[in-house]
């Protein structure tokens, strides 16, 4: 089962960034515990800064993988545009975030892609990769696409 994680603007900075709120790890060092920890799921890793190039890998990916794990950075809060590819895709998505989004500025309490994702999960550190990732290992590959994508 292919599961694309996908992360936004900033998170290349894991482990160097603000490590009260993000933590000390990089995501390529949590990935690799991700691929041992979850060997029935074929999992891919792409990141990128740039609103644009996140559009083109939902789009490239969002009719053939199984699931992808999403992470906007602070897209989440502003871009209709990713909304809309979220929108448009086969492919569930599960919106995920590191901190605690409603523990900090007023304006991230406001997500664009949430009304078309099958969940959110927010404020459990990198573990809420993992979440995500066992929600969409748990499922049969028939009920993949249960949720909003079916509404």
């Amino acid at each position: 089962m292919k599961i694309l994680i996908l992360n936004g603007p900033n998170l290349n900075l894991l482990g160097t960034r603000e490590k009260s709120v993000y933590g000390t790890r990089s995501f390529e060092d949590y990935f690799k515990e991700l691929e041992k920890d979850f060997p029935g799921l074929e999992l891919s890793y792409f990141q990128s800064n740039t609103e644009g190039v996140l559009i083109d890998k939902l789009h490239e990916v969002g009719f053939s993988y199984k699931g992808i794990v999403f992470n906007g950075g602070a897209y989440t809060h502003t871009s209709v545009a990713l909304s809309d590819a979220i929108k448009a895709i086969d492919t569930p998505v599960v919106e995920v975030h590191i901190s605690n989004v409603y523990a900090r500025d007023a304006f991230r309490h406001k997500s664009m892609f949430a009304a078309f994702c099958t969940g959110v999960i927010t404020g459990f550190g990198l573990e809420s990769y993992r979440l995500a990732l066992q929600y969409f290992e748990r499922l049969k590959p028939k009920q993949i696409g249960f949720g909003v994508k079916n509404a």
